[in-house]
């Protein structure tokens, strides 16, 4: 993993993007996920040169822990069914039933002090993360990680268990009044950068964004993974018993299109992160077209490994550089290009060349044949 950070840290000034008030050297968020629970896989994030790092959530909820003692992953290919995991899997869905770090409060704070140290010696940000169950002890943590020095705060309201944990465990807000409020709340707290992650379970998402920046959010993170039930063939069961969060390749142009109608809808001058679907560094490009200031991989990492961030961070440079563009050149490029339907240029019954030939005797026009 050393060689990933040389490779990093040498990386150019073309990279660079800003979230807020802070720059990253890269657009390349390892986002949180069961790899980053240790501090070992912390520190290989880290290492393999990601621009940002955001730890595994807590809260104050033992449920929400206990979550964790209950978790199960699989990865599933095109036909849905399961998959080895690891690198050679192919193009797969993850199915998921997910839970918090395990750490207690005061340990998981300790932690995320020493990661921000050694985050800080390799350029890197390193993120703690809050996920809400209650509005009052977290801004108590909130208050306790920016006393301890930590440089930002994610706020994570948009998990997509809050339905299938315990009562309180954790929470999947749906309501833009409701995410403006909380986000006043936790800014008020706080003077450092609070990114608020929310859910993509909405019809929506660019009203819940928009609240969250109202409400003096530097940064919106878009968007959290769905609930999906799949139901197994053979035991005629659901797959991990229930339904689970699910997210793939697959999701791509879903967190792009919210991505687009977000910067739509606020303008430019907004920070957003896009999150699930990104699975290389072809993948970011996209999401910075669509309108994303940097992009979060965690499920690909999770699956395959360290040399997913190596890998895409050595494509989108490419990508830059063939293209003679910076990272901030890219960002929504895509997104302002978008139309309308009604804008669309006439194509003259196109439409007869997708669909498939009459079977024999079809074309009758005599119903009696």
């Amino acid at each position: 993993m050393h060689s990933g950070n040389q490779r990093g840290s040498g990386r150019s000034a073309c990279l660079e993007t800003r979230i807020g008030r802070l720059r990253l050297k890269n657009p390349v968020i390892a986002a949180a996920g069961e790899h980053l629970i240790d501090a070992a896989g912390i520190r290989s994030a880290i290492l393999a040169g990601a621009g940002a790092v955001v730890g595994k959530s807590t809260n104050e909820s033992e449920a929400a822990k206990d979550q964790l003692t209950r978790a199960e992953y699989v990865a599933l290919g095109p036909d849905w069914r399961p998959v080895p995991w690891g690198p050679d899997a192919p193009p797969a869905t993850l199915l998921t039933r997910s839970g918090l770090t395990p750490l207690g409060f005061d340990d998981w704070l300790a932690q995320c002090v020493a990661m921000d140290r050694f985050a800080a010696r390799h350029d890197c940000l390193y993120v703690p993360s809050l996920i809400l169950a209650a509005p009052e002890p977290a801004v108590r943590m909130a208050k306790a990680v920016e006393a301890a020095g930590l440089r930002v705060l994610e706020f994570n309201i948009g998990t997509p268990y809050a339905s299938q944990a315990a009562q309180g465990a954790v929470a999947t807000e749906l309501s833009p009044a409701r995410v403006g409020e909380l986000t006043r709340m936790m800014v008020q707290a706080v003077e450092i950068p609070v990114w608020v992650k929310i859910t993509g379970q909405s019809e929506r998402v660019p009203e819940l964004a928009a609240a969250a920046f109202a409400a003096g959010a530097e940064s919106v993170v878009m968007a959290g993974r769905a609930l999906g039930l799949l139901p197994d063939l053979d035991t005629m069961a659901p797959v991990l018993g229930t339904s689970c969060g699910i997210g793939g390749w697959w999701n791509l142009p879903l967190t792009c299109h919210w991505l687009a109608t977000s910067r739509a809808a606020l303008g430019p001058g907004h920070s957003l992160i896009g999150i699930n679907g990104a699975t290389n560094g072809a993948d970011v490009a996209r999401m910075l077209l669509a309108g994303a200031s940097a992009v979060g991989l965690s499920s690909e990492v999770m699956l395959r490994g360290w040399s997913v961030l190596e890998e895409a961070l050595a494509t989108l440079e490419a990508y830059c550089r063939d293209k003679d563009l910076t990272v901030a050149d890219l960002i929504g490029r895509a997104a302002d290009a978008r139309k309308r339907f009604a804008d669309m240029p006439v194509l003259d019954q196109h439409w007869k060349g997708f669909i498939p030939a009459p079977l024999s005797g079809a074309m009758t026009e005599n119903e009696d044949d």
